[in-house]
């Protein structure tokens, strides 16, 4: 009898430990920064996410991974100007919440560009492609799909449809926020939609309560029921997954009696570490029958400050008795280690250590697909050879709205810093000495950034930090000769920005004071991006300004 007892718990405990191997560690956010709305899908054991991307170019940047764990970005979907035309958009303008599906050996990515094109406002379109890296086709435009957040689904019996939110059926919405999910079978030969579109779902899962924001609809089928996975309650902290489900894909839905399915609203306010703001989430199964959720959340330092913007988070999904699915039960906060069905690959350099200490030596005949630009470049205004990125300083200013000549990456975490080393190329001829500027800018909008330059006019060099309202601090460089190299650094430290310079990479002086980092965040500037840090050169001449490399560090 003992002998039976001690052999049923070694057996336990090599259970266990085998279960713990497998259900390997992970850290969130999977992909730190200014990654919103993930979409997901599967081919074989491959994965891909994809993210909004507003009125940066180019847009909807794309991720692979084999484990779950380590992500790579492997390119833009929309990285050609002719499929992306973003004109003098709002930043928080331009691409929504994009849906990734795989069928039948083909890519479709559909999305809402939000803004003008071709003289309308905003648009549903969608692109194809035969490998996830590309390329991607130019858009086909869904005309006929008005409303925002489309989602295709290819059922099993190879019928497509799109699914997403719309206004209400009788056009009279009872409250700002109010509206429905919808559904419509799709054509893929002849790129239209077909027959009847159905309401699935109006204003949410308890209209008694007027939920807003219905919105970022997914369908999927398991074990014979279409599931219905949608947000709601806007993209504040109120914001939640909630899941519906049906036996017949037109319905009636059935409210899943846990919902919502995920949310960190009406959690302690100070609680350690809090992610807020968390839905708008997308499922994947795996090979083996687990299901892992994406989903986005924020990071805020102080009260609902963040400057990281909308980040993409990972959750196994626990099927209740097989039956409903739950992200996270209510009242748990998100955790950061978080076990995965799948073992991380060994070797693999996880995309949060990648971003975590990052150096772009401008070694490459392209820009690294860290970057971005401010809305579509028009033409090419910046150049790489011999290690060297050289940026011709346009006379588009950083706080106008346009595409100035800015190069940007995210801003990734809550204590960070930004280097790098810039030169004003003396201009020949007419343009010699010209009044130009170069350096670095702290970005959120237009509106709302921080900008510490080298400034070139007629009687010297100067200093400047300033924002789109505000000179902090100029001073002369008297001992600055023409042609040299300056150093220069920005730190953010949650609440707190504070910028430096030198002249040699060793001795750094601060410049100014320190300055509120909150003028960085949604809160204070609106919209739904979040920060960079970027390389940026203006003049109203012919002028040119040569960066030698850049560097991004998490401070701890």
């Amino acid at each position: 009898m003992r002998f039976t007892t001690i052999k049923t718990i070694f057996v336990s405990l090599i259970l266990l430990i085998l279960t713990f191997d497998i259900q390997a560690q992970t850290k969130n956010p999977i992909l730190p920064g200014f990654y919103p709305d993930p979409s997901i899908c599967r081919v074989g054991d491959d994965y891909y996410i994809v993210n909004s991307s507003f009125s940066f170019f180019p847009g909807i940047p794309i991720f692979h991974s084999k484990d779950l764990s380590n992500w790579k970005q492997i390119g833009h979907v929309l990285d050609r100007p002719s499929q992306l035309n973003l004109t003098d958009e709002w930043m928080s303008a331009g691409l929504y919440a994009p849906s990734l599906r795989y069928h039948e050996g083909t890519f479709y990515l559909i999305n809402t560009l939000m803004g003008a094109k071709e003289g309308k406002q905003g648009g549903n379109f969608y692109v194809t492609a035969k490998n996830a890296a590309g390329p991607w086709s130019d858009p086909i435009w869904l005309d006929e799909i008005d409303g925002i957040d489309p989602s295709f689904f290819f059922d099993n019996d190879g019928k497509a449809y799109i699914v997403n939110n719309g206004p209400v059926a009788d056009g009279k919405p009872r409250y700002s926020g109010h509206r429905s999910v919808w559904l419509q079978e799709f054509n893929l030969k002849t790129q239209k939609p077909i027959g009847k579109r159905v309401e699935l779902l109006n204003g949410g899962i308890d209209p008694s309560t007027n939920p807003i924001w219905i919105e970022g609809p997914h369908l999927f089928n398991k074990d014979g029921f279409y599931y219905l996975l949608c947000a709601e309650g806007g993209t504040g902290i109120e914001h939640r997954e909630v899941i519906l489900r049906s036996k017949n894909i037109w319905g009636p839905y059935e409210v899943g009696k846990d919902n919502p399915i995920l949310t960190q609203f009406g959690l302690p306010e100070n609680r350690k570490n809090p992610v807020t703001c968390t839905g708008h989430a997308d499922f994947v199964d795996t090979p083996d029958g687990d299901w892992v959720s994406v989903f986005l959340g924020c990071q805020p330092y102080e009260g609902e400050h963040f400057n990281t913007g909308r980040q993409t988070f990972i959750l196994p999904v626990e099927w209740k008795k097989g039956k409903w699915p739950m992200i996270l039960e209510k009242g748990k906060s998100v955790p950061f280690d978080v076990s995965l069905p799948l073992k991380p690959a060994e070797g693999k350099v996880s995309f949060q250590d990648y971003s975590s200490d990052w150096k772009d030596d401008f070694d490459s005949l392209k820009l690294n697909f860290e970057w971005n630009f401010i809305r579509t470049p028009k033409e090419k205004w910046y150049n790489i050879d011999n290690g060297k990125l050289t940026i011709d300083a346009r006379p588009i200013s950083i706080d106008e709205v346009g595409n100035p000549s800015f190069i940007g990456r995210r801003l990734q975490h809550k204590k960070a810093e930004f280097i790098t080393n810039v030169t004003l190329i003396q201009s020949q001829g007419k343009y010699e000495g010209r009044p130009m500027e170069a350096g670095i800018v702290a970005y959120q909008n237009e509106e709302f950034y921080y900008k510490l330059v080298l400034e070139r006019k007629e009687n010297g060099y100067y200093l400047i930090l300033s924002s789109a309202t505000q000179e902090f601090d100029k001073i002369q460089l008297n001992d600055y000769k023409p042609g040299q190299s300056i150093f220069l650094k920005m730190q953010i430290i949650e609440k707190d920005f504070q910028t430096y310079y030198s002249l040699d990479e060793t001795n750094w002086k601060p410049l100014g004071s320190k300055l509120d980092a909150r003028h960085l965040s949604t809160k204070s500037a609106g919209g739904y991006i979040g920060a960079y840090f970027g390389l940026y050169a203006h003049a109203k001449s012919s002028q040119k300004a040569v960066f030698n490399w850049a560097k991004y560090k998490e401070l701890k």
